[in-house]
């Protein structure tokens, strides 16, 4: 692993923040600091706007084969510009979910139909994306899926519900986690991976609603809703390996960009503190030290798994990548309470007019329990990077 720069990267460095500094200016100007998580319903059609100016300037599908639209830069690159775009405050991206976890997927398991219908979309900024994996029963324990989908003539039909679906209302497409051989067996056989638009007849979205206020996610209800047939990626019944190559793309190379948002906010918990003298306290200065730290491992370990040949299987580094950060953002959430004492319980205004530091804390509740909760991460790593055999359960009490 090398974690230093060339010069030619230094040199990309300075042309990503160049253009940003350009374009974050007049409409986009307001958008800077926005759109991140707690904050999704802010400007959303401005940052629709922003998405396409992205996808005009070049700036989507950095690391894509040139033959599929991409530029096919490498991982250095594709670092410096996560790095670039968070340093600037660019807003929250919305076409996140299509050009991290969509179009690598395609790529990697797509037919040749699909990668041109999709991916040209997702480029230009014009097609919005969502995931369509968790429901009621079936969150962490995703094996669990119940949503059926059936094919009558050349479409599938779909039934079911999901829940936890970031951006559903905002969406074009969905990408679907749903059961179309129920006899199957062991329970995560039989699952397909659909591609399904979302405004049709048959969809219906319910926002809900958070204890920030926000409602960037959603429960959707699939009453009949169809897509083509040939929207299925990879063979039908094999959507469980799809979907986890889905997860494995997940900790690409955004992550990067994601620790840098999460510097933003330690840097503004630590202004804080010297604000108000809270950074006298001992106890305070060595919490901000830890976070500190926490935060150089999480980028070290992110650049030794962005080292490994890009694959669709997970590599040990990636399993401990979403238990670590979500820990530690959780708890930088309760130090930024720490520090603002007293005053981090009242509000300017009723009911959600809150600062940056109570959003962040209010928010960071969720980490450990979205994508995969803190156990259920500790289970991947113990079977699958540790091997470790899976322990029988006991037998209900008499």
């Amino acid at each position: 692993m090398d974690i230093r720069f060339s010069a030619e990267d230094e040199e990309f460095r300075r042309e990503i923040a160049d253009w940003l500094a350009a374009n974050l200016t007049g409409e986009f100007a307001r958008l800077r600091g926005r759109g991140g998580p707690g904050d999704e319903h802010a400007f959303v059609e401005e940052r629709k706007a922003w998405e396409r100016r992205l996808g005009e300037a070049g700036w989507i599908g950095l690391g894509w084969p040139e033959a599929l639209g991409g530029r096919a830069l490498p991982l250095t690159r594709q670092v410096i510009f996560y790095e670039e775009y968070a340093r600037a405050g660019a807003p929250g991206r919305l076409g996140h979910i299509g050009e991290g976890l969509l179009a690598p997927t395609l790529i990697a398991f797509g037919s040749d139909e699909q990668k041109r219908r999709f991916l040209p979309g997702i480029l230009r900024g014009e097609e919005i994306w969502c995931q369509g994996y968790s429901e009621p029963n079936a969150g962490s324990d995703l094996a669990n899926v119940q949503t059926r989908a059936e094919l009558d003539g050349d479409a599938w039909v779909i039934h079911g519900q999901k829940v936890w679906t970031s951006w559903a209302e905002w969406s074009d497409w969905c990408f679907v986690l749903c059961r179309t051989h129920p006899e199957a067996a062991p329970k995560h056989r039989g699952l397909s991976y659909l591609l399904v638009p979302m405004r049709q007849d048959g969809i219906e979205i319910r926002p809900i609603v958070q204890i920030t206020g926000d409602s960037e996610f959603s429960e959707v209800f699939y009453d009949g809703a169809r897509t083509a047939a040939a929207n299925v990626v990879g063979a039908p019944g094999e959507g469980w390996k799809v979907a986890m190559g889905t997860l494995a793309f997940e900790r690409g190379t955004s992550t990067l960009g994601q620790q840098l948002a999460f510097q933003n906010e330690l840097d503004a918990v630590i202004a804080e503190a010297e604000r108000n003298g809270a950074a006298k306290d001992l106890l305070i200065r060595q919490r901000l030290a830890q976070a500190w730290i926490g935060l150089r491992l999480q980028r070290y370990n992110a650049l030794r798994m962005l080292s490994r040949p890009e694959s669709a299987d997970l590599g040990r580094e990636a399993m401990i990548v979403k238990l670590f950060w979500a820990t530690w953002h959780r708890e930088l959430g309760k130090l930024a309470m720490d520090v603002l004492g007293a005053r981090s319980e009242l509000a300017e205004g009723a009911p959600y007019d809150l600062t940056r530091l109570q959003r962040l804390f209010l928010f960071t509740r969720s980490d450990t329990i979205y994508a995969g909760s803190n156990q259920i991460q500790r289970n991947i790593i113990a079977e699958r990077a540790l091997g470790l055999p899976r322990e029988p359960r006991p037998e209900a009490a008499r």
